[in-house]
């Protein structure tokens, strides 16, 4: 991979060990987002777009969960970083950010911390049985990221496809 792009890397889907009743499986998705956005997201870049207004980065992030090839049910994810004035003496910078993630903020008080909450991710799914059928089901899921243009990156889009897992349904 060019390292003047961003990319989905290691992307694994799991049947989760845990059981969600009669009536739907568990899974579990993990993946990252390496490369240039996220080797671009420093707090040298903070400062300068903090200066310029530029304070928020939104990650939005698209499953589309498919069986046998074709989407059964597609999830939405958001991730936020919030770039903020700091007084923080525990902090040796000006701006820091907070990670919103999962509705959730986190102050991280290292920048490969902050990293870490914005572009790794691990999901935990519910696949309701009335979208399967009996027999063999081929579950995979199609992960589509995308951000606007920041003062330190350019707007773009990546796509990535996870490996598939088998889930047998008998009766």
């Amino acid at each position: 991979m060019n390292e003047d792009e961003s990319f989905i890397n290691n992307i694994v889907l799991k049947k989760s060990h845990e059981k969600k009743g009669k009536n739907a499986i568990a899974l579990s998705l993990n993946f990252n987002i390496k490369g240039r956005i996220r080797e671009s997201f420093t707090q040298k870049n903070w400062e300068k777009a903090y200066d310029k207004q530029d304070n928020i980065l939104r990650l939005t992030i698209k499953l589309d969960i498919k069986n046998n090839g074709n989407t059964i049910e597609s999830k939405k994810l958001l991730r936020k970083a919030i770039l903020f004035w700091t007084r923080n003496p525990k902090i040796q910078h000006r701006i820091w950010i907070t990670v919103v993630k999962d509705e959730n903020p986190f102050y991280p008080l290292e920048e490969e911390e902050a990293k870490n909450l914005l572009f790794d991710f691990q999901k935990d799914l519910e696949i309701g049985l009335d979208k399967l059928k009996k027999g063999k089901n081929k579950l995979s899921i199609t992960v589509n990221a995308s951000w606007g243009k920041h003062e330190y990156i350019e707007k773009d889009q990546i796509t990535k496809e996870s490996n598939t897992e088998e889930i047998e349904i008998t009766g």
